[in-house]
């Protein structure tokens, strides 16, 4: 089983960066599909990007293309979620979350999640 701790969230403001980081234990990490989802208060939870377990694909919801990249590195079993041009939308709490199978858009394919880290763009 394995543990995902996030980190790295904060105020920031409109057109700043932030960089989120996702710390695995307690498993084979390269093992792991991972994937950032973020939730808004009174909206469902939705996928920001995802990276395969060999790192080498990657998404992104159309939402944050060409402003997000995500990353990671299977040595320090950490994933990465560097944040650009952030907007006042992309206010969230942000979660990482592990699947062992085949994963995609849908929150139910990963069957372990972070705590969440709290995310604020303000104007």
């Amino acid at each position: 089983q394995v543990r995902l701790v996030e980190s790295g969230g904060g105020l920031v403001q409109a057109g700043g960066s932030l960089r989120l980081s996702c710390a695995a234990s307690g498993g084979t990490f390269s093992n792991y599909d991972i994937g950032w989802f973020r939730q808004a208060p009174g909206k469902e939870r939705e996928l920001v990007a995802r990276v395969r377990r060999n790192g080498a694909i990657k998404h992104y919801a159309d939402s944050v293309k060409g402003r997000f990249t995500i990353s990671r590195d299977n040595a320090k079993s950490t994933v990465y979620l560097q944040m650009g041009s952030l907007k006042p939308e992309d206010t969230a709490v942000y979660y990482c979350a592990a699947s062992l199978g085949i994963s995609t858009f849908d929150p139910n394919d990963y069957e372990y999640w972070g705590q969440g880290t709290q995310v604020t763009v303000a104007t």
